[in-house]
């Protein structure tokens, strides 16, 4: 740029209200400095802007021309400020979460629903899919928060555990259920399971590997809730998550099948890019949860 910003700042507020006294008020400077600039930006432009009378001062055709030029620079800087700080008070812009259905439904809700009464301008978009791709999704910048079922190792990704779940058997009321099962048992039962692509089966495949008992499910699924649905009826035995099934246990919908010994506990948690800083929009929505966790 041939000449300084500043300069055209101030011919900018002086020409807005054709005086060097009202510029220097608002520019918190000297009507001298006022003088001073516009007479470089002259020099500068081989120009005259403005012409000098006893009122004050008016544009001159070059003036004028110039003044349009500046002015839509000007506006557009102030709405990039103005921008700036909406989106540092939180009153606009948006926040995309990578999450399945059953995280969404029975862990995230509650807290979407309370960071949408605080930050009513920030549009939230929720991405769905199975955790391998919601992890892709934060990856490519589709999405800055994936909420997945853990363990998952990724080097490009910090990984926070939020939330600690408990696998757990069950099945129907009229399912015929004996008072314990090993784990070598229940394989050999009808089995209800999530599909073999989704972390939570593999992690469950994992555990039965150990003690080397190989899984073959009966019916799989891709959603939770169809997991606790056909228990229900009698179809065979589902694992589900104890925490994302306390209504339909409460209620005798399913009832709970003793497993010896029982599942290890793991998390659910939460990813986001390493390298990146998280909007302010992220920070907030993971301080609520981490607020609301530690009050658990």
């Amino acid at each position: 740029m041939k000449t300084k910003l500043d300069y055209y700042r101030v011919f900018y507020e002086t020409a807005r209200y054709s005086s060097f006294s009202i510029a220097a008020e608002n520019l918190y400077v000297s009507q001298s400095a006022i003088s001073q600039c516009i007479r470089q930006l002259e020099r500068d432009l081989s120009a005259q802007l403005f012409v000098r009378t006893r009122r004050g001062v008016t544009l001159t055709k070059e003036g004028v021309l110039l003044f349009q030029k500046v002015e839509s620079a000007m506006q557009a800087i102030e709405q990039g400020e103005t921008l700036l700080a909406r989106l540092h008070h939180l009153e606009s812009g948006s926040l995309v979460i990578a999450a399945g259905d059953s995280i969404t439904t029975h862990y995230l809700l509650p807290y979407i629903e309370k960071f949408h009464a605080i930050y009513p301008d920030i549009r939230i978009e929720m991405a769905n899919s199975y955790s391998h791709h919601m992890l892709e999704c934060v990856k490519e910048g589709k999405a800055e928060l994936a909420f997945v079922n853990l363990p998952i190792e990724d080097d490009e990704l910090c990984i926070e555990p939020c939330l600690t779940v408990h696998d757990i058997f069950v099945c129907g009321a009229e399912y015929d259920m004996k008072e314990r099962y090993t784990w070598e048992e229940l394989a050999e039962e009808p089995l209800i399971l999530l599909e073999s692509n989704s972390t939570s089966r593999r992690y469950l495949n994992d555990k039965f590997g150990e003690k080397g008992i190989k899984l073959k499910p009966q019916i799989e699924f891709a959603v939770h809730d169809l997991l606790l649905r056909f228990a229900s009826i009698n179809f065979g035995i589902s694992c589900v998550v104890e925490e994302f099934s306390e209504e339909s246990l409460e209620k005798g919908i399913v009832r709970r099948v003793p497993a010896e010994p029982p599942l290890p506990a793991r998390s659910v948690g939460c990813a986001y890019l390493k390298h990146n800083p998280l909007s302010l929009a992220a920070q907030e929505f993971l301080e609520l949860i981490h607020e609301e966790e530690n009050v658990k």
